[in-house]
C-alpha cells in the first residue's frame, strides 16, 4: 500500500522508523547501517523529510539525531498510514479485542523500533484466554497482514513493566 505511494524504499524505511513509535531516534550513520544503505541516500532522504517539518532533529556532539516531529500537522495521519501499512490495525482489531479479556497488548522487539522484519512480537497481558481460538486468531490475521506473529501471554505486568510500544490497554473501569 505504502509502496504504492511513496516510490523510494528508503524514504518508507524512515516513515516506518520513526511513525511507527515516537520514541524511535537515528542518527545518519546508525540509520544507514540498520538499512544496509549509503549514507548519502540516508542523507538525501533526512534532508527531505526534515525540509517538510516532518523529523526534528538535534544535536548530539557531532552527530544529529532525528525522530518524527509530533507538533507537525500531518504527524497523526502518517502514525496511522503506517500503524495500517504495518497492520498493527487489523492485528488489535483482528486479535486484541477477538479476545476480549485483554488488558494490555505490547509491541516489542523490531517492529517497536521502526523495523518492518516480517515478524512481529506481541506481548498480551490477559487472564483465561482461550489458546486454540488465540491460534485461529493468529492464523487468520497473520494472512491479512502478511506478517508472522509472534504473540506471548502473560498473566500480570511485571513492576518493571514491559519494554516495547503500547498498542491497546483496557480503559479502567
Amino acid at each position: 500500500m505504502l509502496d504504492a505511494l511513496i516510490t523510494s524504499k528508503t524514504r518508507i524505511k524512515l516513515l516506518v522508523k520513526f511513525f511507527s513509535n515516537s520514541d524511535n531516534r537515528g542518527y545518519l550513520r546508525g540509520l544507514a547501517e540498520e538499512f544496509g544503505e549509503s549514507t548519502n541516500s540516508i542523507r538525501v532522504e533526512l534532508n527531505r523529510l526534515s525540509n517538510a517539518g516532518l523529523l526534528s532533529w538535534k544535536n548530539d556532539g557531532k552527530t544529529k539525531s532525528y525522530q518524527a516531529n509530533e507538533v507537525h500537522p500531518l504527524y497523526q495521519e502518517l502514525k496511522s498510514i503506517v500503524s495500517k501499512y504495518l497492520g498493527f490495525d487489523t492485528l488489535i482489531e483482528q486479535v486484541v479485542q477477538g479476545l476480549g479479556c485483554v488488558n494490555k497488548a505490547i509491541i516489542q522487539g523490531d517492529y517497536a523500533e521502526g523495523k518492518d522484519t516480517g515478524t512481529i512480537e506481541l506481548t498480551i497481558i490477559a487472564s483465561s484466554i482461550d489458546l486454540d481460538y488465540l491460534d485461529f486468531l493468529i492464523q487468520t490475521t497473520e494472512g491479512k497482514i502478511n506478517r508472522k506473529l509472534k504473540v506471548n501471554i502473560v498473566e500480570r505486568e511485571p513492576k518493571e513493566g514491559i519494554l516495547g510500544l503500547v498498542v491497546y490497554e483496557k480503559e479502567l473501569e
